[in-house]
Formats: C-alpha cells, structure tokens, sequence
C-alpha cells in the first residue's frame, strides 16, 4: 500500500484505511507507540 501524507493545519497526517484499521483492532481511541527503525516509521498499539 503506497500513501500520502495530508496537511492537517500545520502538521502532516498519515490516513489509515478503515479495512487496515479492523484488521489491527485500532480505533480513534488506541494508544499508539511510534518510533523509527533504520529507515522505516514503526506504529504499534500499546
């Protein structure tokens, strides 16, 4: 899956699709972790 970030007034937003959203099991109330490894951004509920 490839994707753009949206401007959300004076950030940048990555949209998560509602199929990849029910499949993690995360909703707008999940807590996220998110950090970088190498190369790669790595979001993960906590």
């Amino acid at each position: 899956m490839v994707k753009k970030l949206t401007r959300t007034g004076n950030s940048l937003a990555l949209v998560i699709d509602k199929p990849l959203l029910e499949t993690l099991g995360i909703d707008e109330n999940t807590e996220l972790e998110i950090s970088t490894n190498g190369d790669l951004l790595v979001v993960t509920p906590v």
